[in-house]
């Protein structure tokens, strides 16, 4: 294998590991929403069901986009948006330890939209 196999490679596992994490914690979100039960923290002001659908978005539809490296860099966005929420809002005053998750997945989601999905994936970049 060359350098740009092992690059692709790389990505490709770092963008599954990642987005698949990410599906553990929306997974319930989801489950809540089509259930019809939309309580759920309003940490923007937007409206507890708009946020709900927004988490969903971010952390079920864009990590599957991220998965198959589809659309990759427009899908890290919605997840980098609301890991910054979780960390620097929802989790402002509670300290390193609950902030820390959604700082590494936000890094994490910012890494893969500063590198791209790699060559193993739909967008191929």
């Amino acid at each position: 294998m060359n350098t740009s196999s092992f690059r692709s490679f790389g990505l490709l596992l770092f963008r599954v590991v990642i987005s698949a994490s990410m599906l553990t914690h929306g997974s319930s979100k989801a489950i809540k929403l089509l259930n019809g039960d939309f309580s759920f923290a309003n940490p923007i002001g937007i409206g507890e069901l708009p946020t709900l659908i927004l988490a969903v978005i971010a952390e079920v539809i864009a990590p599957i986009f991220i998965i198959v490296g589809y659309k990759t860099r427009l899908a890290t966005i919605p997840a980098i948006a609301t890991m910054f929420v979780a960390a620097f809002i929802v989790h402002l005053n509670d300290g390193f330890g609950k902030q820390e998750l959604s700082v590494i997945y936000l890094v994490s989601f910012l890494l893969i939209s500063i590198l791209g999905p790699g060559k193993i994936s739909i967008d191929k970049s």
